[in-house]
């Protein structure tokens, strides 16, 4: 067997892999992601997946520019201006204050020399919020909470991947200057984010131009990927800030001239795109763990642990007391929710996994502490969080969302009895007297149910607005399907079919739209 096939066998092997656990934590209410890791341990004894690794070019050319760019290309100008100080401020100086007090404190307890200890401090502020973000989703939590979270990992990403370059340079050489330092920091950043404005408005001006969602699609992936590309291996700038301006720009503008098909197609593609990418990051990340390093380093492990955890709660409370002096409406509450939920994922290890073998470098120590600390926070952060969210009060919507569903099924098992009984008299096989006493209290059951649905949605408009809203996009699903078939059928044009899907298209378009493009992955949604 030649090694492409062996390869995707694997990658055929892990989709499957990826399946299973995806409907077993959604009906379990697991984080997808911890569920996804959990799995890779248990592999991670096994050797049949042993053939794919982890790799920094897996992950940072590979998986990486779908997830900033899926991302990047849901956010919308309008959420970005509303917050947009405070996510470069936690993105910015934050990831900086982050690697500054890691690096500190594990110097200051004898960990690592300070070099080295404010390499590990790079690399591991980078925050992936993947996890927590579903578990606002199933929770009902705030939208502004979950916005201000994803903004800043989008951000951060890109930052700790220049301040990881700088100081590991800096390393090597065997010397820190800060002035060169600063000055590859603005050179980096802002030439990464030059190449995704200059990419975007020029992929924004040719997708305008086109009405065919299979190019239109095809280009926003070049895009993507070439963004990344040529930033990082041509130009030599931040590749992922690239990718970042880039999805912004096209999300927000080169939208203006698509039609509501390719809309829904183009959502759809970087949905998927972005749930494979996370489905393979968070498998491979869990069957790269090496449970020999990190029994071997243990002590190192339990510092870095405890030293991201101070350093993230000084970060976040100490810049956040200072934003919320300037934005008042952000809740205090936030922060705390944003100190538990600052996990760390793909990105830290696909940095830690590019170290070089140097002498300078203990490789080994950081790769088993960048794990102990990933793992740390999905095992233990992401599973608690929603015990913090229900304590501060940010988990209201569940509860009302869960009261719903239950007297939903309640009301569909009471008509399905009656039409069961209904079934049984016609066939003769029930008595009248007892179809009309059963049936009877199964109406008056009914009706009580009733009622306290419609007090629930009274009582909660954001609820109603939300059952309205599932109606209606069942009904234009409907009207979509009932086109397909009426085409398949051959009782109308391929014409007038197009013209009326476009139609429903748009309506379906128009209804997610306000207010705002936000689209959950199963990835996100678990």
């Amino acid at each position: 067997m030649n090694s492409f096939i062996a390869t995707e066998i694997q990658v055929v092997f892990i989709l499957m892999i990826v399946t299973v656990v995806a409907v077993i934590a959604r009906r379990a209410r697991l984080p997808y992601t911890v569920a996804l890791v959990v799995v890779g341990l248990g592999l991670a004894f096994q050797t049949r997946l042993q053939q794919i690794e982890l790799t920094p070019e897996l992950v940072l050319a590979l998986f990486l520019p779908p997830l900033v760019f899926e991302a990047a290309f849901h956010l919308q100008f309008r959420e970005l201006r509303e917050d947009l100080w405070p996510l470069l401020t936690l993105a910015v100086p934050g990831v900086i204050v982050s690697t500054l007090l890691v690096g500190g404190l594990l110097s200051f307890t004898g960990v690592l020399a300070l070099p080295v200890a404010l390499l590990f401090g790079a690399l591991i502020s980078a925050t992936d919020p993947v996890a927590v973000v579903a578990t606002f989703k199933a929770l009902g939590a705030p939208r502004r909470l979950a916005t201000l979270m994803e903004g800043e990992s989008l951000f951060n990403d890109g930052t700790a991947i220049v301040v990881f370059q700088i100081v590991l340079g800096l390393v090597l050489a065997g010397e820190l200057s800060l002035t060169e330092g600063i000055f590859e920091f603005f050179t980096e950043s802002l030439g990464g984010i030059g190449v995704g404005i200059l990419l975007g408005y020029v992929f924004a001006f040719f997708i305008d131009s086109i009405d065919d969602y299979l190019i239109e699609t095809t280009l926003t992936t070049v895009l993507a990927y070439g963004s990344y590309l040529l930033a990082h291996e041509l130009l030599h700038v931040s590749g992922v800030l690239a990718v970042v301006t880039a999805g912004l720009i096209n999300g927000n503008i080169g939208l203006r001239g698509m039609s509501p098909t390719t809309k829904i197609v183009l959502f759809n593609f970087w949905e998927y795109a972005a749930f494979l990418a996370n489905s393979f990051v968070f498998l491979l990340l869990g069957l790269s763990v090496e449970w020999e390093q990190l029994i071997r380093y243990l002590p190192s492990v339990l510092g870095a642990v405890l030293a991201v955890l101070v350093a993230r709660a000084i970060t976040i409370y100490g810049l956040g007391t200072l934003i919320r002096r300037f934005k008042r409406d952000i809740p205090g509450g936030y922060l705390h929710v944003m100190v538990w939920g600052g996990l760390r994922g793909a990105v830290s290890m696909a940095l830690a996994l590019s170290l070089p073998f140097s002498n300078r470098i203990p490789r080994a120590e950081l790769l088993a502490m960048t794990f102990g600390v990933v793992l740390f926070t999905l095992l233990v952060q992401a599973t608690t969080t929603p015990l913090l969210l229900r304590r501060l009060g940010f988990a209201g919507g569940q509860r009302f969302t869960g009261n719903y569903e239950r007297l939903q099924g309640e009301l569909l098992a009471l008509r399905a009895a009656r039409r069961r009984l209904d079934h049984l008299r016609e066939e003769g096989a029930l008595v009248p007297h007892a179809w009309k006493t059963v049936t009877d209290e199964l109406e008056q059951r009914e009706q009580l149910v009733l009622g306290e649905v419609e007090a629930l949605l009274t009582a909660h408009p954001e609820l109603q607005n939300d059952v309205v809203m599932l109606a209606r996009s069942e009904a234009l699903r409907a009207q979509r399907a009932a086109l397909t078939s009426l085409a398949s059928e051959g009782l109308l044009s391929n014409d007038v079919i197009s013209e009326l899907q476009a139609e429903v298209d748009e309506a379906l378009q128009d209804l997610h739209s306000p207010p705002h493009n936000a689209q959950s992955s199963p990835a996100t949604s678990a």
